[in-house]
């Protein structure tokens, strides 16, 4: 696949859902943030187009328009596409292990989140774009969607709860929809247990109301202190999908031809 300048996203936006919860965000927040890359199988009336964030991508089209090899942009991704695509993506990567995901709405009251005293939770600005990269590497997950955490924290799309001026959690519009928000939440590994991730989302799910949208959540079934979050926070099931993580492009032999033993793995047990 070659690359297209994200000018050219919106003539390609109708490829995919629009306003719709979940991952299928990720168009529309590529779109509104300029973070992201557009693929397409030729840049003239091209048949098979693909949208790549934080390691996330869209597949869209026509499978049989691509080679296994013009797939390589979208290894070691997390690859949304119908089911029609599976054999291509079998073709293209040393393995495939689809990942069965849950997708959440906010739709009743939150529990009250009771932070422990001293801590701050409020909306992250732009002085606090150090206290995100001090989160370490092992967190840089939370603002791979906005390429970085300076461009998190002057989005005004994260609330975090702070205390002596560290961030010990925070919640964020992971990707940015026209009508949902789907967002995410981190809490560094020695402050879990407390409510804070509870507090920052409660908050930011008030501020995404605020701003006329609906919130979402989107998780692996197999996750289950997420789910229980989820739940805890106000979301509620909207519906099960399926995306696949992909592997490094598949190996080929001396002549040419691909080597056959290519995995398409069962689903992952966490």
């Amino acid at each position: 696949m070659i690359e297209l300048p994200l000018r050219q996203l919106p003539s390609y936006l109708r490829w995919f859902p629009g306003g719709t919860a979940g991952p299928t965000s990720l168009a529309e927040h590529v779109l509104a943030t300029r973070t992201g890359r557009l693929w397409a199988d030729r840049a003239d009336r091209p048949r098979t187009v693909a949208i790549t964030c934080a390691g996330h991508a869209l597949l869209s089209g026509d499978p049989g328009a691509l080679e296994p090899a013009a797939l390589a942009p979208l290894s070691n991704r997390y690859v949304l596409a119908p089911a029609r695509f599976l054999p291509a993506l079998g073709s293209a990567f040393d393995r495939v292990v689809p990942w069965e995901r849950m997708v959440y709405v906010h739709a009743e009251e939150p529990a009250l989140p009771r932070p422990p005293r001293g801590v701050t939770v409020r909306r992250v600005g732009d002085a606090d774009a150090t206290a995100l990269a001090a989160l370490g590497a092992d967190s840089a997950w939370i603002h791979a969607s906005w390429g970085g955490p300076a461009r998190l924290a002057r989005s005004g799309h994260a609330w975090g709860a702070f205390h002596r001026g560290r961030l010990l959690a925070v919640a964020c519009t992971y990707f940015l929809g026209s009508r949902y928000e789907d967002i995410a939440v981190v809490t560094v590994p020695e402050h879990r247990r407390e409510q804070l991730a509870l507090s920052c989302v409660v908050a930011l799910c008030a501020d995404v109301e605020a701003r006329g949208r609906t919130t979402s959540w989107t998780c692996s079934r197999y996750n289950r202190p997420s789910r229980l979050l989820a739940w805890t926070a106000g979301f509620r099931l909207e519906r099960e999908y399926v995306h696949y993580a992909t592997g490094a492009p598949a190996a080929r032999g001396v002549s040419g031809s691909r080597n056959p033993a290519v995995r398409v793995e069962g689903v992952p047990s966490a």
